[in-house]
């Protein structure tokens, strides 16, 4: 004699679905209070505030999910192997206890369970909001290419030292040291605009997402080349700011650019300036008009 449950399919799907948004909320609700309390009050580490993108970058995650929602539905209930090994493996590194490890167990536990629970097909539905996930996840890895990053801090200290002379200032150039009036400004790895850059590149994917623009790759590499020479070249202004402020005495404005809100209003028009950048490569349309222009010479 076989048992047939009296509750309906889409009743039990549901029941489903609500039981893993529970266990989920239990299990990282904390963790996701943790980085956005860290994000906003600037209270976590160095390294990690450089994932602050995710204060948007997750609510857009999840916003491209529920979007999703019917389509995901749609998919046939398939497992797949990859997916089993990735909550097992999401699970040890939330066992272990390594602040690392533990940040790094919550995409990999989403991830694990799309394809478990849809299998390859689910993956790739969701496979967007889970890059954002998975590039918002708080690691190390500012720390292992800040060494890295030596050559730009010397070509931002150059270029702000040569502006500032422009301007009859006296200025000394040492490496990614400035000297003015006495006084040093370090153009240390969190100023070089690493962080900036991380920034820039996580919301342009957004954008590329949001416009269609991922539709090109021609135009998705030059929008984000586009940002990456945006987010530079707006470090080098604010480190020039910051190496006058400080040589001319005005701690205020100093300590309001660097350290206060000052610093985020500037990023925040700094990002603003990635929307007339996209438009502008949708509007002109350079590379569609330039291969079509080929094209009619090879005929």
């Amino acid at each position: 004699m076989q048992y047939r449950s009296k509750i309906p399919v889409a009743v039990e799907r549901y029941l489903l679905d609500g039981l893993i948004v529970a266990l989920l909320s239990v299990l990282y609700g904390p963790l996701l209070f943790h980085w956005y309390d860290g994000w906003l009050n600037k209270s976590i580490s160095i390294e990690h505030e450089y994932f602050s993108h995710g204060l948007i970058g997750l609510p857009f995650a999840v916003y491209i999910f529920w979007m999703h929602r019917q389509r995901w539905r749609r998919l046939p209930d398939s497992t797949h192997p990859l997916g089993a090994v990735l909550l097992v493996l999401g699970g040890v590194f939330y066992l272990s206890g390594q602040s690392e490890l533990v940040n790094l167990s919550f995409p990999t536990v989403l991830t694990g369970l799309c394809f478990w629970l849809k299998g390859s097909p689910g993956f790739k539905l969701q496979s967007f909001p889970l890059l954002l996930v998975w590039l918002a996840t708080p690691t190390a890895v500012p720390y292992l290419i800040e060494p890295y990053i030596l050559p730009l801090q010397r070509f931002i200290a150059g270029v702000a030292g040569f502006i500032l002379v422009q301007f009859g200032i006296d200025v000394t150039v040492e490496g990614i040291n400035l000297f003015v009036g006495g006084r040093i400004v370090e153009v240390a790895p969190h100023c070089a605009g690493l962080k900036m850059m991380f920034t820039s590149l996580y919301v342009g994917l957004m954008l590329v997402y949001w416009t269609d623009t991922w539709k090109s790759r021609q135009k998705t590499t030059l929008f984000l080349f586009g940002a990456i020479l945006l987010s530079i070249s707006a470090n080098i202004v604010r480190n020039t700011l910051l190496t006058f402020f400080h040589g001319a005495g005005k701690e205020n404005a100093f300590r309001w650019l660097h350290d206060s809100w000052g610093g985020d209003v500037y990023s925040a028009c700094m990002l603003l300036l990635l929307l007339p950048l996209i438009n502008m490569i949708e509007k002109h349309n350079w590379l569609s008009g330039a291969s079509t222009t080929l094209a009619e010479g090879e005929d």
